[in-house]
Parts: C-alpha cells; sequence; structure tokens
C-alpha cells in the first residue's frame, strides 16, 4: 500500500483499519450476542458515515475516502454481514452457495472497496475484486484447514466434501479421512483458476494503478504453489506456514511488481 500516493494510500489504511476492526470482533471470544450487538453498532456506524456525522477515528478517517473514490455504503455492510457470519459460530462444511456468499462478503466485497482507491473503478475494477479476492480467500482456507479444524471450522464446499467420502459435520474427523488430500487439491485447483482469471483481468488495466493488487497476487499464488507441491504427508504437517513466503520474498515481489 506504501506504493501508492499519500491520499490513496490513506483510504487504504482507514479500509483495513474498518476490515481490522469488525474482523477483531468476529474472532473474539465474546459471547455470540455481545459480537453481534458490537457488529450491528458499526452498521449504525456505516449509516452515519454516509449520513456525514460518524463517531469513531476510523469512520471519521473514512469520510474523505468514500467521498473521494466513491466507496460503496453497500460493500461497508457486506463486510460487517461476512463477518457475522463467523461470529454465529463455527462455519462448518458451507453448502457451495454459502461458501461463495461469505467469499463475496469478507473477500471480494473489500476488493470493491479497495479497487477505486487504486484508481480502477467500474466493471474492470470489480471483476479484479472479485475474481482476486476469492483466490485469496481460497487459498486462506487451504492454507488454515489445521488451525481452523482446531477451533471447531472447516471452510470446505460441503458438495466436494461428500462427492470425495469426507465427513462433514466434524472437521478433525474430515481432515483425517483418507478422502480429504483430494478434495483439497480439487479446491486448490479452483483457486487456481481464479489467479489465472485475475492475471488475464489485470491485463486490461493501468498496470500503474493495479500495482498492489499483482503484488496481493503474487505473493498468494506462490503459496498456493508451493502447497500444491506438498506430499499427501505434507499437507498434514501443521509447520506449514513455514515454508510458504516470508517477509523477505514478499519484500522482493514489491520490488519486482511495484515498480514495473
Amino acid at each position: 500500500m506504501r506504493l501508492l500516493a499519500r491520499p490513496r494510500r490513506e483510504a487504504m489504511f482507514a479500509v483495513y483499519a474498518f476490515c481490522r476492526a469488525v474482523d477483531d470482533i468476529a474472532d473474539s471470544d465474546r459471547t455470540v450476542a455481545r459480537k453481534k450487538a458490537l457488529l450491528a453498532e458499526w452498521r449504525g456506524e456505516v449509516d452515519a458515515l454516509f449520513d456525514g456525522d460518524p463517531k469513531t477515528p476510523i469512520a471519521r478517517a473514512l469520510i474523505g475516502p468514500v467521498q473521494a473514490f466513491g466507496l460503496a455504503r453497500g460493500d461497508f455492510m457486506a463486510v460487517i454481514d461476512g463477518m457475522e457470519m463467523d461470529a454465529d459460530g463455527p462455519i462448518v462444511a458451507p453448502t457451495r452457495a454459502e461458501l461463495d456468499l461469505y467469499c463475496d462478503r469478507v473477500a471480494c466485497a473489500v476488493g470493491r472497496l479497495c479497487v477505486p482507491i487504486f484508481g480502477e473503478p467500474g466493471e474492470t475494477g470489480n471483476s479484479v475484486a472479485a475474481h482476486l479476492g476469492r483466490a485469496l480467500q481460497l487459498t486462506n482456507i487451504l492454507r488454515d484447514v489445521a488451525e481452523d479444524a482446531d477451533d471447531g471450522r472447516l471452510y470446505m464446499p460441503r458438495e466436494l466434501l461428500e462427492a470425495n467420502g469426507v465427513p462433514v459435520d466434524d472437521p478433525a474427523a474430515a481432515l483425517a479421512h483418507p478422502g480429504f488430500v483430494d478434495a483439497w487439491r480439487a479446491l486448490s485447483r479452483e483457486a487456481k483458476a481464479e489467479f489465472a482469471a485475475t492475471q488475464a483481468i489485470l491485463q486490461q488495466c493501468d498496470r500503474r494503478k493495479v500495482r498492489p493488487a499483482r503484488i496481493m497476487m503474487e505473493v498468494y499464488r506462490r503459496n498456493l504453489e508451493r502447497m500444491q507441491a506438498l506430499s499427501e504427508a505434507e499437507l498434514a504437517d501443521r509447520t506449514l506456514s513455514k515454508r510458504l513466503v516470508g517477509r523477505t520474498e514478499k519484500l522482493r515481489i514489491a520490488l519486482r511488481y511495484g515498480f514495473l
């Protein structure tokens, strides 16, 4: 984000702060009722933001970006809706439709807030948000299956698990099932296809404007490719994160794609 001009950079930091705030509510150890109450407060604050009278520092920081870049109220609300899906209880083997909705809310909606700030509003920018958001979210799901299972969560689509004979009601049992790796690899191919679609759309964009999106894509795509190259035994290794793109490599990617 630091590659962006100052007004765009500050707008991105404000959007990130909003996303971080609502995500922290969903991931907290508060009761479901308290989480939903806090998220409802944020819905009120988004309404206040678009009415020109927000109260929180984060929402006040978003006044300028909303006006300058035409950010949509519905996208802020969609992010909150996605956080409420997590807050309602652990998501376990959602249907395809539920997973698509979740990805749209927690990832693609964030992308729709970002692309006008980058300088690519309209249908092309929204297409980047749709495909890249889904690619990033699926990669996160594939990366975090073991950690999520420890928390009683399983974001793999129900239909894909059932097609491979994997039980869908117990995340730990699902990961231990012989068919899980095949289901995991099938979802990884879907993520790879989303990265390919993103790449094609980015070629239609002004390269300078979409540098942040390109950098994010390259980092996550490398993570996906490395995970896909793992053996069945390695996929079960809980030290997997140590083999993914680290800080130094991220810097090299930023230098390579940030100044093309």
